[in-house]
């Protein structure tokens, strides 16, 4: 089983997304195995996004991300971090095609609504950026058996 981080972001948590997409997510089949509310710091998003500090962009990325509370979750599941990305769409919602969720609700590049992370690297960095080892929790759902098949393991 792989592990990946979501940001539902400040404009998911104002846009009140977060239930909708989170059920889709769910639906799928990942399980949660972590989710809390904050608000980042500018400290925690230059840490988060540290290799687009610098940039030009920067400055309104730091603003957006700490402009509001936030809820960050763990997702659990066969292949999560591709298979997550490919629900989110295109990193634009203007680019991102219907059935995505940026793509179903999002009409901005920056105000995309959600993050995932994008490498098993960054979803480690990521997670523990976010979550301290004992919020992180280990149990078995009983529907496992019927999402995938026994040879099925991550």
């Amino acid at each position: 089983m792989e592990r990946t981080l979501i940001l539902f972001k400040p404009d998911c948590v104002q846009r009140r997304l977060v239930g909708r997409i989170l059920a889709r997510f769910e639906e799928k089949g990942f399980k949660i195995v972590a989710m809390k509310m904050l608000q980042v710091t500018p400290d925690m998003a230059k840490k988060h996004y540290q290799e687009h500090v610098g940039k030009p962009f920067y400055p309104s990325l730091e603003r957006y991300i700490t402009g509001g509370p936030l809820i960050a979750a763990v997702l659990e599941g066969l292949d999560a971090i591709r298979v997550v990305r490919q629900m989110l769409g295109a990193t634009s919602g203007l680019e991102a095609q219907p059935g995505t969720i940026r793509g179903d609700f999002s009409l901005s590049r920056q105000m995309n609504l959600v993050h995932a992370s994008d490498g098993p690297e960054a979803a480690q960095r990521e997670i523990e950026l976010y979550f301290r080892p004992e919020e992180l929790f280990d149990y078995s759902l009983v529907l496992e058996p019927w999402s995938r098949a026994e040879d099925e393991v991550g």
